[in-house]
């Protein structure tokens, strides 16, 4: 590869100039301003060759489409999906300015560095890089920025599908986030999400009776209670899932013989957990079963009053099949004989996603990345997270998380960093994710 053919300093630039837009989403509709990147980016992508349009359901929340319309209407099309915000940061924790996008050492810092700018930034790249070379695709090839993905999407994905379904509608669709370097020994096993877990967060209220604080002796505190209730939920364990994508990902994983039959049986697989890899086992539990997360309390009116009610914010991640009622008697069973004295005034309905596990997408993304990362093998995966993916799935696209990482940053690293202090995204990786990117959208539309 020339100097000229390498595309590190371009997405290091293009990277740098979108964590400094400080597009902070902090879940109110007058925060995001993505407008900033979105000017960004239209003008780094105006090329001949491609259509772009803007959409900004509300003031400052703007999304950009680009496409690329393919010669034969029967071939299969491509959506490359970034989003343009970020969450809030405390930036005191940090090392660095986190919106200052610094290159320091080889690795660029700020928020937004890994979750996703990092891809957002990869996938224009290579959109530019394909248009100035004269690509013209067979299948559409089409590329996004959305806004609000870290707001559940109202502003961004959910209101193009639901409002610019033909713009944005596609075959396949590749998002955010795979490629990390799993803690496995062998050759780079290297993650596609296929799938993602859906959210039902739950509000409940533990209710009690008011009382005197100087008189606590046998008082009805509610929020003593909580406390009880976030404990147990706190502890429970959902019902084990060992379904056929756990166990076509632990067929690809160099684990040992006894180990592998222990994370397939029911019976022992909690209790080989802590026996993971290194940085392996928080993602084996959240991959085979629902989630529950008490992160919010609240109780209390006045420092001399016993709270009458308090209430608990719990962060559900659920499984395929584990929503609605399932989700509310697992709830039950965790909290126990305290049921009675909860109820729950408001909840989610987010429901899991996934995709075939083979596909033509998956075979491209494969072969690919055996070029870029010789030896490398694919492992299908799931994002224990939430991405803008779904909207897509629930249409019948055939959609994954994916990118490529170098071996710099740890899989424990990487995970860490999300939504965390310090967050960075080094250079190699950046150059891997473009070409990624590139050549797949050469080798799939072109």
């Amino acid at each position: 590869m020339t100097l000229a053919e390498d595309p590190t300093a371009e997405v290091t630039d293009l990277l740098q100039r979108l964590i400094r837009n400080e597009c902070v989403n902090d879940g109110t509709p007058s925060s995001g301003h993505e407008v900033r990147s979105v000017d960004l980016l239209e003008d780094y992508l105006r090329l001949p060759g491609a259509e772009m349009k803007r959409y900004e359901p509300v003031p400052g929340r703007a999304n950009l489409v680009l496409r690329i319309e393919g010669s034969d209407p029967k071939a299969p099309s491509l959506h490359l999906m970034g989003h343009t915000d970020v969450v809030p940061v405390t930036a005191s924790g940090w090392k660095h300015d986190p919106f200052a996008g610094e290159l320091i050492d080889g690795d660029v810092w700020g928020r937004g560095a890994i979750d996703m700018l990092d891809v957002t930034a990869s996938m224009a790249v290579a959109v530019r890089r394909l248009m100035q070379s004269g690509f013209r695709p067979k299948g559409t090839l089409i590329y996004s920025a959305m806004a609000d993905e870290e707001a559940l999407g109202t502003h961004g994905a959910q209101w193009l599908t639901e409002n610019a379904w033909d713009d944005v509608r596609s075959d396949f669709l590749v998002t955010e986030f795979g490629g990390a370097r799993l803690p496995l020994s062998g050759p780079p096993k290297l993650p596609i999400m296929t799938a993602e877990k859906g959210s039902q967060w739950t509000r409940l209220r533990v209710r009690g009776t008011p009382g005197h604080g100087s008189t606590p002796y046998r008082s009805d505190n509610a929020l003593v209670k909580a406390a009880e209730v976030i404990t147990r939920i706190a502890r429970y364990k959902a019902p084990l899932q060992l379904d056929e994508r756990w166990k076509r990902i632990l067929e690809r994983l160099d684990l040992p013989a006894a180990l592998r039959v222990a994370f397939s049986n029911p019976a022992t697989f909690d209790l080989v957990l802590d026996r993971a890899p290194a940085g392996a086992a928080p993602i084996f539990y959240a991959a085979t079963r629902t989630t529950f997360s008490p992160n919010i309390a609240h109780a209390g009116a006045k420092l001399n009053v016993i709270p009458d009610n308090a209430e608990i914010d719990v962060d559900i991640r659920t499984l395929v099949g584990d929503d609605g009622d399932k989700v509310r008697n697992m709830l039950r069973d965790a909290i126990g004989d305290l049921w009675s004295e909860v109820e729950i005034v408001a909840e989610g309905d987010n429901p899991a996603t996934e995709s075939p596990l083979r596909s033509p997408l998956w075979d491209t993304l494969t072969n690919v990345t055996k070029k870029l990362i010789p030896g490398a093998e694919t492992v299908p995966f799931l994002v224990w997270g939430a991405t803008d993916a779904r909207y897509f799935r629930r249409k019948g696209v055939v959609s994954y998380g994916y990118g490529l990482m170098s071996e710099r940053i740890s899989f424990g690293e990487f995970i860490k960093m999300f939504h965390a202090n310090n967050e960075r995204i080094d250079q190699e990786s950046l150059r891997l994710s473009t070409e990624l990117f590139k050549q797949t959208a050469r080798a799939f539309v072109g």
